[in-house]
């Protein structure tokens, strides 16, 4: 079985300004600004083997605040920018209670099964509690980047930029090869 790293698009891979406490995720191309920065980090995992896939709860959809075409374009930028594999969207709002919706673990268990991922050796990257809860759900280890997001719920790791995060991953992938070994 494979392993994979889930990285949350908002924040982590894509910019977003930040106002009133609240992050404030593109509506439009225009707005959607990818974090280069990320590009040589996430090339590092595809080296060491890792299925690397994109999630996002992007209520937008549900909610009219964004079209699907829009939401489309801008994931065609990052797929061009990143080495994604893939990239896994729930189109719902909170109050649709979705299976999908992060903090549930629907895109992740959706992932496992389309991809053939061990989620227990697989990672979660995010800078939102959210995604530390979905990872929690279904075994996979998180790692969040230190933010006013973060939360008060289970998180693995707390670092304090992506650079550290996918260094922490190396870490820890080598250990537990040794420890099969």
């Amino acid at each position: 079985m494979k392993t994979a790293i889930f990285l949350e698009r908002d924040g982590i891979l894509n910019l977003v300004r930040v106002e009133k406490q609240h992050q404030q995720v593109p509506l439009t191309l225009e707005e959607f600004r990818v974090n280069t920065e990320a590009a040589p980090l996430l090339q590092k995992l595809k080296a060491a083997g890792f299925v690397l896939i994109a999630t996002t709860n992007q209520s937008g959809l549900s909610l009219g605040g964004v079209s699907r075409r829009e939401l489309d374009r801008m994931h065609e930028v990052l797929r061009r920018a990143l080495p994604l594999d893939d990239i896994l969207v729930c189109p719902h709002a909170e109050a649709d209670e979705c299976p999908c919706r992060k903090p549930s673990a629907g895109l992740l268990t959706e992932a496992a099964f389309k991809w053939h991922l061990d989620l227990e050796r697989s990672f979660v990257i995010s800078d939102k509690w959210q995604d530390a809860a979905a990872a929690r759900t279904v075994g996979c280890t998180s790692l969040l980047i230190n933010s006013p997001w973060v939360g008060t719920t289970h998180h693995d790791f707390v670092l304090p930029d992506l650079t550290a995060i996918i260094d922490k991953i190396l870490q820890l992938q080598t250990s537990n090869r040794t420890l099969a070994a």
